[in-house]
């Protein structure tokens, strides 16, 4: 068995060579092109100095193209870190000072924002083009903004052949994701093949994923849910079908597009599926062949849930949750008739993976009904956040229950009950972090970046629950004295600093914020206005 992600990729070629790996508009690669292409990828970022273990930033949309470049980093026994094109420069900027990054891949229409990137870091770098098969040169320069850049006619010139030697082991870093950070700052999220294959050998099967399957997710490859179709599709063979960027927003294009593909599996957070449920007419297309639908991220509303299964009644419903720290960490499936009743519960464990809950007495839940904190052991936890050793201590923490040697456990945050058949049930943050859209969102963060504006004076960000998104932000703020402050402002400034799901969706400006008999900001206060 392999021991390393691109061993997925080299097994398949090897395997079934003309098998359709991916699947992304007019593009169609085979397993064995996008192997031979992502070996000339990785010798490409060899000849310029990439070293086992360095960071190289991807600055593209889910693709052809940027499978290519992810398996060529991969191969070049790097580690890939996947940037969000749609993010503030400023953002972008801090994760690849952050990760020391000196190489980023783009694809063609990106090369001048993957230039200005490289320009506004304190050291040298390059950028690599990345393309699928039959896509053009497009002219690229051999220079951006003064920056090299590396083009694809320059990478397609390099041999195919594998390379002589495996340039990584199992516990060496395979990507790195950018969360949320509650001090302003994103944290970068340490995997390691070993992590992520434990994950990705569960979840091929759990999902019964095989070589007819046409499998997509449209979370992009800096949202951990693209750890699946990516990495899982390739474990089975199967075909990776790429959901056009944009389409999400337009349910009834969802549904022609899962038609005309023949999707057979599903992977996405549940507000995509409210809104196909509500408003995609379902029952105007023939989506028989989607088999499996998984869910995770947020709570799927019940009552929504319910109207899917009754739309598509042929298909398995599968609740995964699991932090980006821990992969996919417990799961349930969702028997026919019972989604309407109560959010269907996160489930039992995953293959080689243990979960247990420990109460504020800090004993473990033992009985249905009772409740605590999850925490997660087992192979499939993060390494830790990058750079952020005493983060990392707060949240990788010695077993209570361990007695006889130390071993590390993952606090989730996350307040579960135990259901009478030992599913766990989720209940809630215990901190304040929020999930938006799917992703998950630390008020600290919005905050930090709220402070950063000339005129604000103090702020406070709450949650507002929401049925279609899980919650929308709530940013309440207070102008300094002689400042002035309006929403369109605040909304502008906040678009400079974070992406489009950070952005409050609610602004309220007051003369000051309320507080409390101690001094701090009375958010409960808040909370009840």
């Amino acid at each position: 068995m392999g021991y390393l992600l691109q061993h997925l990729l080299t097994d398949a070629a090897a395997a079934r060579p003309q098998q359709p790996a991916v699947a992304s508009g007019d593009c169609l690669l085979t397993y064995q092109e996008l192997d031979r292409l992502s070996n000339k990828v990785a010798r490409a970022l060899l000849r310029l100095g990439v070293s086992p273990g360095d960071r190289v930033g991807i600055l593209a949309p889910k693709s052809a193209a940027s499978l290519v470049g992810l398996y060529g980093v991969l191969k070049a026994g790097a580690c890939y870190v996947p940037l969000d094109p749609k993010a503030p420069a400023q953002r972008l900027s801090y994760v690849l000072r952050d990760c020391e990054a000196r190489v980023i891949l783009a694809d063609h229409s990106r090369v001048p924002q993957a230039a200005g990137l490289i320009e506004s870091l304190p050291w040298p770098g390059s950028v690599v083009v990345t393309a699928g098969a039959g896509e053009r040169d497009d002219a690229e320069p051999s220079s951006a903004q003064g920056v090299p850049v590396t083009s694809w006619t320059e990478v397609v010139a390099e041999p195919d052949e594998p390379l002589a030697e495996e340039l990584a082991i199992e516990s060496d870093l395979a990507y790195i994701l950018y969360t949320s950070g509650s001090t302003g700052t994103p944290k970068g999220v340490m995997i390691s093949h070993r992590s992520s294959l434990t994950f990705v050998e569960w979840a091929a099967g759990a999902a019964g994923l095989r070589e007819q399957d046409r499998v997509c997710s449209p979370a992009p490859l800096h949202f951990d849910l693209s750890v699946f179709d990516v990495f899982s599709s390739c474990r089975a063979g199967a075909c990776l079908t790429i959901l056009p960027e944009g389409t999400t927003t337009f349910p009834v294009t969802i549904a022609q597009w899962l038609e005309k593909e023949r999707i057979s599996v599903w992977y996405s957070v549940p507000s995509v599926l409210t809104l196909l449920a509500n408003f995609g007419s379902l029952r105007q297309f023939d989506l028989s062949r989607l088999r499996t639908v998984i869910f995770a991220g947020e709570v799927f509303p019940p009552k929504y849930l319910a109207r899917l299964m009754a739309e598509l009644p042929q298909a398995r419903y599968l609740n995964w949750y699991g932090p980006t720290e821990t992969n996919v960490c417990t799961a349930f499936e969702v028997p026919a008739g019972q989604a309407d009743a109560e959010p269907a519960p996160i489930g039992k464990a995953c293959a080689n993976t243990e979960v247990f809950a420990v109460t504020s007495e800090g004993k473990r839940v033992g009985k249905p009904g009772e409740e605590g904190e999850l925490y997660v052991r087992g192979p499939g936890l993060m390494r830790g956040y990058w750079g952020q050793e005493a983060k990392t201590q707060e949240v990788l923490v010695r077993n209570p229950f361990q007695a006889d040697f130390e071993e590390l456990v993952y606090r989730t945050g996350d307040l579960v009950t135990l259901g009478p058949a030992g599913d766990y049930v989720y209940v809630g943050r215990r901190d304040a972090m929020v999930k938006v859209r799917g992703y998950r969102v630390e008020l600290g963060e919005v905050e930090a970046a709220l402070y950063r504006h000339p005129a604000v004076w103090e702020a406070a960000v709450l949650p507002v629950p929401d049925e279609l998104f899980g919650s929308r932000l709530r940013a309440v703020v207070a102008a300094d004295e002689g400042g002035e402050l309006t929403r369109d402002s605040v909304l502008d400034h906040c678009r400079q600093w974070l992406p489009g799901y950070m952005v409050p969706d609610i602004v309220e400006i007051l003369p000051a914020l309320p507080r409390t008999s101690t001094g701090k900001v009375d958010r409960a206060g808040l909370a009840r206005e």
